[in-house]
């Protein structure tokens, strides 16, 4: 099955064309093509993303990357996100692929952005590995909006154990990368600036780590930063951005791997943009080697707002006769 998907949730433009065969028990596939249009210098003088400049630069960028394609033979569907996301950004997408689907005479599939996280995982998975083997797992989807933990019996059916009660993890790095000074996004400024930095210098706060439930609350580690800021005028920025950075850490590897040990589970996945911080990734998957699981994360350059994993997740849907209106939904949830 060829499908051409379409992402416009927030401020990457994408286009992608993946082949995709083997159906639920042993889902493969091959991405053709894969096109993104970053918005981040646009956007960046205002220290974060501005809605009706990114549905600009979504009507603008679109028929560019359609044409990047250069042929459209033998699709066999479109598939675009419907929500969650920015009002405006899904709208342009939305309707850019309800005139494509018509004029090439294919169906069209509405998919919800935060299944395509969770389904990119499939993208690194090897011919030997067997979907029966994965699961039950725990999924943790960590992003600019969201912070969510998942049980997943399977691919298609799963229970939300928790989620952020207030800032996700993305949005609480962005706010403090805006607190030291950094530029916009502010997640990788983070990241970056945390290498030279002492990430035990300064004891933030883990929030809500050690609560039973699985919900996340990001917003009083950004007051702590900020208080820590106000009343510490000679500080190493360095390490307050290493010791930030490694109390999120904590906080969203804690309560995955209990969770996974809670419900027995089989295996850890990870995706959403803030899974493409390499510390996140290389402490979660220590920590998995330890409690002896199997650990799951799409490649790197693929965990960020991409089109590859909406025609996966439209892959899925399709499989599992899974069907949503095809309109912006910006409050769409999982």
């Amino acid at each position: 099955m060829r499908i051409l998907g379409i992402e416009t949730s927030c401020d990457e433009t994408a286009i992608s064309i993946i082949e995709a065969k083997g159906g639920l028990l042993h889902p493969q596939f091959k991405i053709v093509k894969n096109i993104i249009s970053s918005q981040i210098a646009v956007h960046r003088p205002f220290g974060g993303v501005v809605p009706n400049l990114a549905k600009r630069e979504h009507i603008k960028n679109l028929p560019l990357l359609l044409k990047k394609l250069k042929s459209l033979e033998n699709i066999d569907t479109v598939a675009v996100t419907v929500g969650p996301g920015l009002a405006p950004a899904l709208w342009t997408g939305v309707e850019f692929a309800r005139v494509l689907a018509k004029e090439i005479n294919k169906p069209l599939i509405g998919v919800n952005h935060l299944e395509g996280h969770v389904y990119s995982f499939l993208l690194s998975l090897k011919n030997k590995i067997k979907i029966s083997q994965i699961f039950p797992a725990v999924a943790l989807i960590v992003s600019g909006g969201h912070t969510i933990l998942l049980y997943m019996n399977s691919l298609t059916k799963w229970k939300k154990l928790g989620e952020t009660r207030d800032d996700a993890a993305g949005e609480a790095f962005d706010k403090v990368a805006r607190l030291l000074k950094l530029p916009y996004p502010g997640g990788p400024e983070i990241e970056k600036l945390s290498r030279s930095g002492n990430p035990d210098a300064i004891n933030f706060p883990r929030p809500m780590l050690h609560m039973k439930n699985y919900d996340f609350s990001f917003s009083g580690l950004k007051t702590a930063v900020l208080y820590f800021l106000r009343n510490n005028y000679l500080r190493n920025k360095a390490d307050v951005a290493a010791s930030f950075q490694r109390a999120v850490i904590d906080t969203l590897v804690g309560k995955t791997i209990r969770a996974a040990r809670e419900f027995k589970a089989r295996s850890i996945l990870l995706s959403g943009g803030v899974s493409a911080n390499k510390s996140l990734r290389t402490e979660l998957r220590k920590k998995v080697n330890q409690a002896d699981l199997q650990f799951f994360t799409p490649p790197a350059k693929l965990n960020t707002d991409n089109a590859v994993m909406i025609a996966v997740s439209a892959y899925i849907d399709h499989l599992s006769k899974k069907s949503r209106k095809i309109t912006a939904q910006p409050n769409l949830t999982i």
